[in-house]
């Protein structure tokens, strides 16, 4: 980039963009956002890619938003998160203000009722490809132990009904484990 505020214009205009065409949850612009910022831009690995959607994923709000202010923090510090947390809530805002306006009118509408079945049906094609993409990404590059992790952590919500939180706070208990042996590993 040749300077500042042309990385702070790109990232307005993308992240904007970005959230005006997502619709159905923070997990679908994942699979967007690793589009725009990675494959396009290359403003971050596929790896930084997991951690931001592991960091916006725990961190309270809505996961575009927190996604969003990852990205911008790397690219241009505290002006860039600012600057896409703005150009991110921007089209919600929006477009829930001009919902509000005609509710009742939505409300009963059988057109609008079949349109918003239909966008749930793409919305879970769009997850279960993210899943797909990122869950290639760790199988690729990590280790069978996190591998394994992956499949019990899966397992355990899906199967066991094993709250999330407690799933999580696991993951990252063992994560530290893991860490600690290998840097005592690192210095013998």
């Amino acid at each position: 980039m040749k300077n500042k505020k042309e990385v702070l214009l790109k990232l307005f205009i993308s992240t904007l963009y970005l959230s005006a065409f997502t619709f159905g949850g923070g997990y679908v612009i994942v699979t967007l956002m690793k589009k725009k910022f990675v494959d396009e831009y290359h403003w971050i690995q596929e790896d930084e890619m997991l951690d931001l959607v592991a960091i916006a994923q725990s961190s309270p709000g809505a996961i575009a938003v927190n996604g969003a202010i990852v990205v911008g923090y790397k690219l241009a510090g505290m002006i860039g998160a600012i600057t896409a947390i703005i150009a991110t809530i921007i089209p919600p805002f929006l477009i829930i203000s001009l919902i509000s306006v005609f509710y009742n009118a939505f409300r009963s509408s059988f057109l609008i009722s079949q349109l918003l079945e239909g966008m749930q049906a793409g919305v879970g094609a769009v997850i279960a490809a993210v899943v797909y993409e990122m869950a290639g990404g760790i199988i690729q590059g990590k280790s069978p132990v996190s591998v394994l992790i992956m499949a019990g952590a899966f397992a355990s919500t899906c199967f066991f009904g094993v709250n999330v939180v407690f799933v999580i706070l696991i993951c990252g208990l063992i994560g530290v484990v893991r860490t600690l042996i290998a840097r005592k590993e690192g210095n013998k």
